[in-house]
């Protein structure tokens, strides 16, 4: 099992590796439908029912996602992937398809990375550029004869002002407008500037700003790829785990079917043997009674010839015998009986050992998941303060926004002063250089503290993940747990029936001992016989001489006798009938009872392993309906915190983009770069 869990890992590494190489290929396709069907070769790739779960159904999988990728990297889609995949498993690939995997790469592989943008991509983005461009064009083209034309340190200070801004994807920084400030109110007095170079500042900056705009656009894509790989990855895993601990389960199942089945066949070879037993021993019980009539037909024959006391002495022996034999036959029921009692008494005290181990673990699986519900309701408590906390944050950006228009209310006031006092423009500019620095120290103190929170949130979502984490490993504990509590149970369950084994073992020898018995009874009757049969002989020779004697004294009471003797011999013989028609009826009531006997203990048997697979089957229904619960409590946590952090980036980039925007408008009008006295 190591070894194909392994080739099952190698196998699903390099199917990963494919997929992820396909993706740039998929978003450079300029057809719609040739990505979505593409899109849905992949999604038939990565699930198990359409590839297969053996080695050879991944080792197919792979050669279908090598094949469409060699094929995305010619750029041109062929055999299988020109139509929708079919529904069921995936057929295995001819031979031939090994001539595209030889082929060389005709078209050169392009760049990943967000400069390189596929064809589609700049189509859908075109219309709105072409837009503003051209908005941008004709309102550089009117300003274009009032403007005056910055000198080459001028343009060198002010591209560099929207790099860093890229770069940093934060505010802009007031550093760079106040190196521009003393130099351009400087150089409006010393040189006069020609129309064309201006036309070109206001277009290059222009398509530099348009460029931003759709770096940030790219880079939203790019994070909402990311955001459904990670998606895809989590499900997969998702769905590897549940088929391992699925396929754990059966093999589980199996094997207890298997040991079920073993110790069934086991019984029912033990029951046969004492079948065959019984078998014989009735047989040995008809060949006794058949030497048994042929011993009384003798000692018929004998007893005519002896006289009436020699027959009521062996009548007493008869009677005696028999009489030990009842009594053999009522202790051996009584012993019987008390190890049936005792057997039923270690099943029930086996049988309420099981019930209490079986609350134990209810009680501690219901512990388990109070504490989970504590942890969920922690978890709640705490995005409950996150949110707080970004109200808090929105609150202040809207006061900032409040200040900003009231400073943009100032700036108008200034300038129509500015209009009105000409005279006293140095002193006036003198105070705006003061105002800039003063606003610049605020500023850098906001941005150091907006940088503190941002880095305080982000610590905060870590140890919300690292939290997640640990909860799940915990989980995974306790699984482990209640493996080794079933595979106690199962020990114990197998310790049960190898004690049922051995005290079957025990009655076959108790059986044994018995038949043993009675053989040497059999053994003991047949020498008594033969002394019997001396004695006789003994006494025949001396009653022969004094019958020759009295044989005158004795015809005369031979008529008397002989019919006396035909009618003893009749009521020996009803008396001998009796008792065969007894001891029959005994052997068909005990072959009864011990039929009804191992009925009942099949039934007990096939009860108890139903009842066993039963609570079994309960305890992994229950185990799989937590699991799922808590994995689609979990994703739906981490899709939830995913969303927001998406909304959250999307506004920001949204908001930045604005600010671009705004930032264009106020610094370019009438053909002049403006520096408002607060602008932030």
């Amino acid at each position: 099992m190591n070894g194909e869990e392994e080739i099952w890992g190698k196998l699903d590494a390099e199917f990963d590796h494919c997929v992820v190489d396909m993706k740039p290929h998929v978003l450079k396709l300029q057809h719609r439908s040739e990505r979505q069907r593409c899109a849905l070769w992949i999604k038939k790739l990565c699930k198990p029912s359409g590839a297969g779960t053996g080695i050879a159904g991944r080792k197919n999988r792979n050669l279908y996602a090598k094949l469409l990728l060699h094929m995305l990297k010619r750029g041109v889609l062929e055999g299988p992937f020109t139509h929708k995949p079919e529904p069921g498993i995936l057929k295995t690939l001819p031979s031939y398809m090994s001539i595209y995997f030889d082929e060389p790469n005709s078209t050169r592989v392009r760049s990943s990375s967000p400069d390189c943008l596929p064809d589609w991509v700049m189509g859908e983005l075109g219309n709105s550029e072409s837009k503003q461009e051209e908005s941008w064009k004709i309102s550089s083209r009117e300003e274009s004869s009032l403007a005056t034309p910055l000198t080459y340190g001028e343009r060198f200070k002010y591209n560099e002002k929207p790099v860093s801004r890229s770069h940093s994807m934060s505010p802009p920084h007031r550093t760079d407008e106040d190196n521009l400030a003393t130099p351009l109110s400087d150089h409006r007095h010393k040189k006069p500037i020609s129309l064309d170079d201006s036309d070109l500042e206001a277009r290059l900056n222009t398509i530099y700003l348009f460029i931003l705009l759709l770096k940030l656009d790219m880079k939203m894509k790019i994070a909402e790829g990311k955001f459904h790989e990670e998606k895809l990855k989590l499900q997969q895993k998702h769905d590897t785990d549940v088929q391992k601990i699925l396929d754990r389960k059966n093999d589980e199942i199996e094997v207890l079917k298997s040991l079920y089945k073993n110790k069934q066949n086991e019984a029912e070879e033990t029951i046969r043997k004492l079948e065959k037993k019984v078998q014989t021993l009735v047989r040995e019980s008809q060949v006794i009674r058949e030497t048994k009539e042929e011993q009384i037909v003798e000692l018929k024959k004998m007893c005519e010839q002896s006289n009436e006391s020699l027959n009521n002495e062996w009548e007493k022996r008869l009677h005696n015998a028999v009489a030990e034999m009842e009594k053999e036959k009522f202790n051996i029921r009584k012993k019987h009986t008390e190890d049936m009692q005792e057997l039923l008494e270690d099943t029930n005290a086996r049988l309420s050992k099981m019930e209490e181990d079986y609350l134990e673990q209810i009680k501690s699986t219901n512990q388990t998941v109070k504490k989970l519900e504590a942890r969920v309701q922690q978890l709640t408590v705490e995005a409950e303060n996150s949110n707080l906390q970004r109200q808090k944050l929105s609150q202040e950006k809207t006061d900032a926004e409040q200040r900003y228009q009231a400073v943009c209310s100032e700036l108008q006031e200034v300038k129509a002063r500015h209009s009105s006092l000409q005279k006293d423009k140095d002193r006036i500019i003198q105070e705006y250089e003061e105002n800039i620095q003063q606003l610049q120290s605020k500023y850098d103190v906001d941005i150091n503290f907006i940088k503190q929170e941002h880095a305080l949130s982000a610590a905060k979502a870590s140890d919300v993940i690292e939290e997640l984490q640990h909860s799940v490993s915990l989980l995974k504990q306790q699984l482990q747990d209640s493996e080794h509590q079933r595979q106690q149970q199962q020990r114990v369950s197998a310790e049960f029936l190898t004690s049922f084994f051995y005290f079957f073992q025990e009655k076959e020898e108790q059986l044994t001992r018995v038949t043993e018995v009675q053989r040497l009874q059999a053994q003991q009757a047949d020498a008594a016989l033969e002394e019997f049969k001396r004695q006789v002989e003994l006494n025949s020779e001396k009653v022969y001489a004094e019958m020759k004697q009295q044989m005158e004294k004795v015809e005369a009471d031979l008529s008397r006798s002989k019919s006396l003797r035909e009618k003893q011999s009749k009521e020996f013989s009803w008396q001998l009938e009796e008792l065969k028609q007894r001891y029959e009826q005994q052997i068909v009531e005990l072959k009864l009872e011990h039929e009804q006997e191992k009925t009942h203990l099949f039934q007990q048997h096939n009860a108890e392993k139903d009842c066993l697979v039963r609570d079994h089957e309960r305890e992994i229904e229950k185990l799989e309906k937590q699991l799922r619960a808590a994995m689609a409590e979990h994703e739906s946590k981490t899709q939830e915190c995913r969303k927001r952090d998406g909304q959250v980036m999307i506004n920001n980039f949204s908001v930045q983009k604005n600010i671009l925007l705004h930032f264009f408008n106020v610094f370019y009008k009438d053909g002049m770069v403006y520096f408002p006295k607060t602008l932030y």
